[in-house]
């Protein structure tokens, strides 16, 4: 039986809540974005989404490209509102949000839950901590131990995001990265290899020769091992490399960027 077709509409909030900036970052860039929308412009922008949808399977609004829970929460309930209203009147199915592993507690799920909220993804990046710390991440491998426990005690969907190719990273820390996250039984992975955008630090660091880019090959090849972990487990890996997008492409200095990147990992791997 062919799987239904999901629709996630993306709500971005470049930066929003986020308390650093990490090394690799320019959300700006990106998205296209740099203010966070208007209550007006969450609408329209589901609005927009569902009058083009012809499919039958789930409908997801989502809060990507910030730190959803670092928000005030103030800021969080005036948006979780706007999409608990198209909840309700059952116009779609489910919420996500995108956040920290650090701005998980208790009191978020369940705030989160009240609203609607069924599935957190969580920006671990890496399970080295020598490799957070070299990125600028702000928070620790346990510290996502500890929210994705939180998020699945909860039965809310867990979503991880690696990013494979950060300062400090080697073979070794990424197939730990990917074996780590596999322990923890998330509903599902995404996979961005690092990539220097510019006017990032990365950027900076890259061009001070204190960041050496992976190259294409090199990344393909270790993520066909990390594919393979995660197969292994049963995790679907939902998301592998970035779209090409016009603001990708002015913003992308150099790294493993292929428009078909997935193809040229699922290429060496077996059917």
């Amino acid at each position: 039986m062919a799987r239904k077709k999901q629709l996630i509409i993306p709500i971005f909030l470049p930066f929003g809540g986020c308390p650093h900036q990490c090394v690799f970052c320019d959300q700006n860039g990106i998205t296209g974005s740099s203010a966070l929308p208007s209550m007006d412009e969450v609408k329209k922008t589901i609005d927009a989404h569902l009058s083009t949808w012809k499919g039958n399977g789930r409908r997801e609004a989502a809060f990507y490209g910030g730190s959803f829970t670092a928000l005030p929460k103030e800021d969080q309930a005036r948006y979780l509102a706007v999409s608990y209203g198209y909840l309700e009147k059952g116009l779609i199915d489910g919420v996500r949000v995108s956040t920290r592993p650090d701005c998980v507690q208790d009191q978020t799920v369940g705030f989160l839950k009240g609203y609607g909220v069924d599935t957190i993804e969580l920006g671990a990046q890496s399970m080295s901590d020598e490799v957070l710390r070299l990125s600028g991440r702000g928070h620790t491998s346990s510290q996502t131990e500890l929210a994705s426990r939180l998020i699945k005690s909860s039965s809310m969907r867990l979503g991880l995001q690696i990013m494979p190719g950060l300062p400090g990273d080697t073979v070794d820390t990424i197939i730990s990265t990917a074996e780590r996250v596999a322990t923890l039984s998330p509903d599902f992975i995404r996979v961005y290899p690092t990539l220097v955008l510019k006017g990032t630090p990365l950027h900076r660091m890259y061009l001070s020769g204190s960041y050496r880019p992976w190259s294409l090959d090199e990344m393909v090849s270790i993520c066909r091992g990390v594919m393979d972990i995660f197969r292994e487990a049963g995790i679907p890996v939902i998301k592998m490399g970035l779209q090409p997008t016009r603001e990708l492409e002015e913003s992308l200095v150099c790294g493993p960027f292929h428009p078909s990147f997935r193809q040229l990992v699922e290429k060496g791997l077996p059917a």
